[in-house]
């Protein structure tokens, strides 16, 4: 829902809407006139986007490859999961907070019972 508009506001955005292309109306329409809000703030851009470490996903995803152990073979499937998650994370996303609660509750799981190591050298 968008907030109250002053009367300046709402006559910019009925003029913003009459100049609009019908195309682009249908979608406004569709939606609904008074849900639309023309003067919505755009989201930061994917690359400038940072986690509750003020870190960006290209910075977490580095730093990420960089604690691996030397040597240690990394195919597409993991490097794919991998920035996945580094992306689901950054955006805040709850399917990707899921997983993550999921991998430490198993991560403990695994530990209690011995099978950790096991586990990490799994190829």
């Amino acid at each position: 829902m968008q907030p109250m508009l002053t009367p300046d506001e709402e006559a910019h955005k009925k003029a913003i809407y009459e100049k609009i292309a019908p195309r682009r109306r249908k979608f406004i329409d569709k939606m609904g006139y008074d849900n639309w809000d023309p003067f919505q703030k755009p989201l930061e851009p994917i690359d400038i986007r940072i986690d509750t470490s003020k870190r960006t996903s290209q910075q977490l995803m580095r730093e990420f490859l960089q604690s691996l152990p030397p040597g240690k073979p990394i195919s597409t499937d993991y490097s794919q999961g991998a920035w996945e998650l580094c992306m689901g994370v950054v955006n805040g996303s709850g399917r990707f907070k899921g997983m993550f609660d999921f991998v430490q509750w198993y991560a403990k799981i695994l530990e209690k019972e011995g099978m950790l190591d096991e586990f990490k050298n799994f190829k």
